[in-house]
């Protein structure tokens, strides 16, 4: 009997082992998949009680508010201005859209490395005008055409963003809410900005992993497929409120 025993014995760890190995196996390849960004997990962690929004612009051509909300869509950023001069096609009919709904709405202007802070700010405070009880001002810092290959100097982009910034922070009586990845992040905002509040975007593997709990707004998909909106894209971006904060903290003339 004791011979029989130990042979059991000798099975059972062979089997534990096998699990152990097949379960490190599959967490390893499931770290790999993130990392590599064949997969994204974000909607897997995002629930059902968190506080979600959508950003668009043009591109999502006609928007029906009501239906996003319909979704549990509760806040909405919608683009308003790009550099210097462009105002979003579209920008006019979503705002007042979305305050005929009641769906809380914020706007937030592209900035542009080639045109003074202070022109961006004028062309922004010109097309969104008052923004009481609205969310507050973003604006989304990323590179575009060949930026990223070529970025801009340091110095050039904090000197500008620093007076668009300030021109809004003026206007609006709020610090801006600043969008961006993590490499922009790090080379212009972490040094000068990191007072301004953050809207982080990570959309292959969760913000934790990008900004530990330094967020406020955290866009975690860029392909999403809702209803409510025809003629341009099907894709839709989607946000999610960090858990420890609510719409008021977002909201001019509410902040604490």
């Amino acid at each position: 009997m004791r011979y029989k025993d130990e042979d059991g014995m000798k099975n059972r760890y062979i089997q534990t082992a096998i699990v152990l190995g097949a379960a490190a196996g599959i967490l390893i390849l499931l770290f790999f998949a993130v990392k590599t960004k064949k997969l994204r997990i974000n909607r897997w962690i995002v629930s059902e009680t968190d506080v979600i929004g959508v950003d668009i612009s043009e591109y999502q051509a006609d928007v029906d508010m009501s239906v996003l909300m319909e979704q549990g869509i509760e806040f909405i950023y919608i683009k308003a201005t790009e550099g210097s001069g462009h105002v979003d096609s579209r920008f006019a009919e979503n705002w007042e859209n979305a305050q005929e709904c009641g769906l809380p709405a914020g706007a937030y202007h592209f900035f542009s490395f080639d045109s003074p802070g202070e022109m961006q700010a004028d062309n922004y405070i010109q097309a969104v005008g008052s923004l009481e009880g609205k969310l507050i001002p973003a604006v989304d810092v990323e590179y575009y055409g060949d930026k990223k290959e070529n970025p801009p100097k340091r110095e050039d982009v904090v000197r500008e963003l620093r007076a668009f910034l300030d021109a809004l922070e003026k206007e609006y009586q709020v610090k801006p809410l600043i969008y961006c990845s993590g490499d922009v992040y790090e080379k212009y905002i972490l040094k000068d900005f990191r007072e301004y509040p953050r809207w982080v975007r990570s959309i292959y593997y969760p913000v934790t992993f990008e900004a530990g709990g330094n967020w406020v707004v955290w866009q975690y998909c860029d392909t999403a497929e809702l209803e409510g909106y025809v003629g341009g894209e099907r894709c839709i971006d989607l946000n999610v409120l960090n858990r420890g904060r609510n719409l008021e903290d977002l909201t001019t003339g509410r902040q604490q």
